[in-house]
Formats: C-alpha cells, structure tokens, sequence
C-alpha cells in the first residue's frame, strides 16, 4: 500500500517539475524588451522599444528603437554607451549580420539637433529600416560599430519588437 502511495505522489511530483520547466522556458513575457508608450515634442503618442545589452567586450549600451517624428514611417535606432570615456565619431556605419546578410545602417545622429549638440558623443542613430525590410523572420543579429562596438548581440525577441514598431507605425502612420 505504502509502495502504490509512494509511487503516485512520485508521478505527480515529477509531472509538476517538468510543467514548472516548460512554462518557465515557454513564458514569454520574461523575454521581451520593455515596449513603452511616450509622447512625442508634439504630443503624438509613439511606441518605443528600450532595452539593455553588453557587448562581447563587456561594455554595456542602452538600445532604443523608435519611430521618427518627422516621419512615422521611418524606424530609428539610437545607441548609447554607458561607458564615460567612450566617444563615438560621426557618420560612421553601423555594420549588422545575421547569417550571410549584412547590412551597413546610415549614421544619423547629426541629424538630430540634441545628439548633435552634445558634447559627450556617446550616442548614435541609425535608419533601421533597410534592415527591417530585409528582415523576414526573427533572428539573432550581431552589431558592430567602429571605435564603439566590436560585436553586439541581439536576441531574436528583441528583433521582434523592432518589427512590431515597424508595423504599428505603419498601421498607425
């Protein structure tokens, strides 16, 4: 009797372990970038995604994507190195693979009057959109910046988001 008891409880124990697992490992919500609604200088609601990454050097970099206000249209993606010391020179190419793909991103920054203005250069733009029309699928992709970012990993999930803002502001523009 105590055998039959004993080898019940061990089958439902083991069954809660690996329902715990997978719901751990299939939980999406602890894998998305922190997707954000601000308010544009005109008021306009934009969706943005922010999220936080070190590079293969251990540097850590702060990865906004974001419609442009000018034009909803057009995705940006900002980088902005926490490292004090770090300066970025402009235009410079942001030069992302994935696979066989690669993609040399246009430089940006100057464009924007408070980049442009500051003097700390630890921040860049970049047109994401030649990527985000390549893309068909998402997948892991590896950004490299000259005198910034010898090689930066971006998860898939993070690319999905980039496309989701991609066709909110299409949808919405």
């Amino acid at each position: 009797m105590i055998e039959r008891f004993c080898g019940h409880n061990l089958k439902y124990l083991i069954m809660s372990i690996l329902i715990s697992i997978s719901c751990i490992f299939t939980c999406p919500s602890s894998l998305q970038a922190k997707l954000d609604f601000f308010d544009s200088s005109k008021g306009v609601p934009f969706q943005r995604s922010l999220e936080s990454l070190r590079d293969l050097d251990d540097q850590n970099w702060e990865i906004i994507v974001y419609p442009n206000e000018g034009s909803q249209d057009t995705i940006v993606l900002r980088i902005v190195g926490f490292n004090g010391s770090l300066r970025l020179d402009h235009p410079t190419k942001l030069h992302i693979e994935a696979g066989l793909k690669i993609w040399d991103l246009e430089d940006i920054t100057l464009k924007n009057p408070e980049l442009s203005n500051d003097n700390r250069d630890a921040a860049a733009e970049f047109l994401l959109d030649p990527l985000l029309k390549d893309l068909k699928n998402n997948r892991a992709l590896r950004l490299s910046l000259d005198g910034g970012i010898s090689e930066l990993p971006i998860p898939p999930y993070l690319v999905n988001e980039w496309r989701s803002i991609k066709q909110s502001s299409l949808e919405n523009g």
